[in-house]
């Protein structure tokens, strides 16, 4: 089903999941407002969530998803041509969060630096995450990171 609210040029394509374990999906063409599309967009699934199957989400949750699909989609656009599909699920007090591009090289920590300046993404999204996995696909890599949705 279309996501009406979707520009034009910004495909958006939702899919339900079972009552155990809704989830929405969604492609980013990498114009210019997709990172804050993407953001808006899993906000606007955490609420659903609340309203609609009267799951718990503490706002910490949504500010940490929201934090996390930045540093993910932006990573995305960054170092893969074409495409992303994020995809967002409920899963056992959490939300998970998937990011998938075409690049094929897997995202690497970098080594502590007080004088760096930028390049922080990844450490942040490892810091905040309950679980976080990287794989590489028939077609790239994808990116799952795993946040709890209580204040814990």
């Amino acid at each position: 089903m279309r996501d009406d609210a979707a520009p034009p040029d910004e495909p958006a394509t939702e899919h339900a999941g079972s009552a155990a374990a809704p989830e929405f999906a969604f492609e980013l063409d990498g114009t210019s407002t997709c990172i804050a599309r993407a953001r808006q967009l899993a906000a606007g699934f955490l609420a659903r969530m609340q309203s609609e199957h009267g799951v718990a989400v503490s706002r910490r949750a949504t500010d940490l998803t929201q934090l996390v699909i930045s540093e993910l989609v932006t990573n995305a656009l960054k170092y893969a041509p074409g495409p992303v599909l994020v995809k967002l699920r409920i899963d056992a007090g959490a939300v998970e969060v998937a990011v998938r591009d075409s690049g094929p090289d897997l995202p690497r920590a970098r080594a502590a630096d007080t004088g760096r300046v930028g390049q922080h993404g990844l450490e942040i999204v490892l810091a905040v995450a309950r679980r976080f996995e990287a794989r590489q696909e028939e077609a790239g890599k994808s990116i799952t990171v795993s946040i709890t949705l209580d204040d814990t």
